[in-house]
């Protein structure tokens, strides 16, 4: 019954568009949802997004590889309002890189923003559509396997809570060295890939669910036992607003919406 993590959701007023900003920032591929993966288990179809969605996802990508976490770009049903839950950190090997990788990635349509970080190492952007994440400053030893994506990162009140939680819905580790009173991280199993990072932040509950994340239960399991177990581990019912919908929305014990998808 178990599941693991297999999106990273953006919801979009343009998925082409902004497909294109985020292959072009990480340096994958992007291409229509609908039209599967090339080589993949079970590809996401209409369950993971309308004809209109869009996959960012690196070359020869495929499920169920637990590595290198696709982006599934879904027309939004209105625009933005406040800042996301959940963003990305994007790693940097050196000052100099940083200074470029800022440039190249401003050149790209990103926009520098102020969402009170301060006097910080990293610098804070917005894509195209206004969603906030980090150009890391270099960390040696933290983020030199992780590819383009250093860490997903989600704001939380209770980052050791969060990480129980996530750690079963995701099927990953929690990594002790990474962890701290205000930090929690979890990575796949195997060493590569990014981070997972319950981060403290006090005015989490008030930020948007704009962009989310995906789980599956692993082939062969069964869905309704993956959902129940969830449940039990202190998830909710959502409300979708589409109660046909192949999947279901739920929230995690602090309202962190995620999405459960068939097996895959």
């Amino acid at each position: 019954m178990p599941t693991r993590l297999v999106h990273v959701v953006i919801e979009a007023a343009d998925p082409e568009r902004l497909g294109r900003f985020w292959a072009d920032v990480f340096g994958w591929q992007a291409a229509p949802a609908s039209a599967g993966v090339t080589g993949a288990a079970g590809a996401p179809g209409g369950e993971a997004g309308s004809d209109d969605s869009v996959m960012v996802r690196p070359s020869g990508w495929r499920y169920p590889d637990p590595g290198p976490l696709p982006l599934l770009l879904m027309p939004a049903d209105g625009p933005k309002t406040g800042r996301n839950r959940l963003h990305f950190d994007v790693p940097t090997k050196s000052a100099a890189h940083h200074g470029d990788e800022v440039k190249r990635i401003i050149g790209l349509g990103a926009t520098p923003v102020d969402i009170g970080q301060g006097d910080v190492p990293w610098e804070v952007l917005s894509d195209p559509e206004g969603n906030e994440f980090c150009v890391l400053d270099p960390r040696p030893g933290v983020y030199f396997d992780t590819g383009p994506v250093a860490a997903v990162v989600v704001g939380c009140a209770d980052p050791a809570a969060e990480a129980a939680f996530w750690a079963q819905a995701a099927g990953w580790r929690r990594s002790s060295s990474r962890s701290s009173e205000n930090l929690a991280a979890l990575r796949a199993g195997q060493v590569r890939g990014p981070f997972l990072e319950l981060v403290a932040d006090p005015d989490a509950a008030a930020a948007g669910h704009r962009a989310r994340l995906d789980v599956a239960p692993l082939p062969g399991e069964d869905r309704d036992a993956a959902l129940a177990a969830l449940l039990a581990a202190g998830a909710r019912p959502s409300d979708s607003g589409q109660p046909d919908a192949p999947w279901n929305l739920l929230s995690d014990p602090e309202g962190v919406e995620f999405r459960v998808l068939t097996p895959r």
